[in-house]
């Protein structure tokens, strides 16, 4: 009666997994919140102040001559909503259940399905914040047209597989140095809120300026979102393929720095957090 049964085939294992995988994604969006409902609806809330506060700051200071002709709060959305994503999910990869956690003493459970479970659930939350705030705004304001609406959404994805490869690398430096690890990851998030390019028209940027920004994967997916949103603009200073091979460099060196980490995990470790 002790004995745990082990899947006898593959596709009993893949739907092990996924169910493991699924009450993990359910435990991490209650966290915030015992009501589902609660966790969810405060994304949107802070989803809906971030765009209310950049729409204020452009209108002071007189930017929005600067921006894309078409609807100015879709232009602001598709910068906020990439932005929310990647340092969401980038956080929750950093911050998920390693090798020495407690909850690793249980032998179904594993570092794979705690990454797995904190990148999924982020998404879950940020799609649904997406498209309730974007019907509620063309429901009740004006109606919006988005030009190629499933590329767009290619950019979300995009935006948040970087953000995951980012973080894995960020988990498995963690527990080597943990203090460190906490304070760039903070720095990280906070210089993408300039960092992201998502207050500017990158075709309308000086050279000098685009070498400051073209490093950040998530400049290149915003950017390029806003080509696939509105149907007058056409990026020329960013392109698909550097955010997506950044991604699977960083996603490769998170996982190697993962397995090398597991392999030589300690739980004394636990002391230094």
């Amino acid at each position: 009666m002790f004995q745990q049964t082990a899947p006898k085939t593959t596709f009993a294992s893949a739907l092990n997994i996924a169910e493991l995988i699924y009450h993990s994604v359910v435990h991490n969006i209650r966290k915030t919140h015992g009501n589902a409902m609660m966790s969810i609806l405060r994304n949107m809330l802070q989803a809906a102040v971030f765009v209310m506060m950049f729409f204020l700051m452009f209108s002071i200071l007189g930017m929005r001559s600067a921006a894309l002709r078409g609807d100015f709060l879709l232009y602001i959305m598709s910068g906020i909503f990439l932005f929310m994503t990647h340092t969401k999910t980038l956080g929750a990869v950093a911050g998920a259940e390693g090798p020495s956690s407690p909850m690793m003493k249980h032998a179904p459970m594993n570092t794979i399905i705690a990454i797995s479970a904190a990148a999924l659930s982020t998404l879950y939350i940020q799609i649904l914040s997406l498209f309730a705030i974007l019907f509620i705004y063309h429901a009740a304001w004006t109606p919006i047209t988005i030009d190629q609406p499933i590329a767009a959404f290619g950019m979300l994805l995009l935006a948040w597989f970087t953000g995951i490869a980012i973080g894995m690398l960020f988990l498995a430096l963690k527990p080597w140095f943990p203090t460190f690890v906490g304070i760039m990851t903070t720095v990280y998030q906070r210089a993408n809120m300039i960092a992201s390019g998502k207050m500017f028209v990158a075709n309308t940027m000086p050279s000098f300026m685009i070498a400051m920004f073209d490093w950040n994967p998530l400049f290149h997916c915003i950017d390029q979102s806003r080509g696939f949103v509105f149907i007058n603009y056409a990026p020329r200073n960013s392109n698909i393929d550097y955010p997506f091979w950044f991604g699977v460099v960083f996603l490769m060196l998170g996982l190697m720095g993962e397995f090398y980490t597991r392999r030589h995990v300690s739980l004394s470790w636990n002391a230094k957090r």
